[in-house]
């Protein structure tokens, strides 16, 4: 297990937040962030699109960056490739978010480095809809 796969963290950051902030949320079906945004609302999460187009989506108001959200944010969770994601860990420390999800496949550490030296929580190479069912 490596340092951003710890049960613990994953634990915390899926029982002890609200609002989790999807960067990469659109309003299309067949893309996985759609999905998985779903399984988060199912379990009591509020969900935050984060798109350039700022959509909504599963009714909830999308917004074009983490800077526009006019609202405290527990967890970004990102879904871009390794290579774009590390700008979102950097910009979820500036809004004072609480933690950071970076998805199955993403991986980078030096964000991860960056993000947990700025005292927020990080995860990465994890799915929350997997962990939720890995619980049963």
């Amino acid at each position: 297990m490596t340092a951003w796969q710890d049960p613990e963290r994953i634990t915390a950051l899926l029982d002890d937040t609200e609002t989790w902030a999807v960067v990469g949320l659109s309003g299309d079906p067949s893309r996985e962030a759609y999905g998985v945004a779903r399984v988060l609302q199912q379990h009591g999460k509020r969900i935050v699109p984060i798109h350039p187009s700022a959509p909504t989506v599963h009714g909830e108001q999308g917004y074009a960056t983490l800077a526009d959200v006019p609202f405290p944010i527990d967890v970004v969770d990102v879904f871009r490739r390794s290579e774009a994601a590390g700008e979102f860990a950097d910009q979820a420390v500036a809004v004072g978010a609480r933690g950071v999800w970076f998805q199955l496949g993403v991986v980078d550490v030096e964000a991860y480095e960056r993000t947990t030296a700025a005292g927020v929580s990080m995860v990465m190479d994890v799915c929350p809809a997997i962990e939720w069912r890995r619980r049963g």
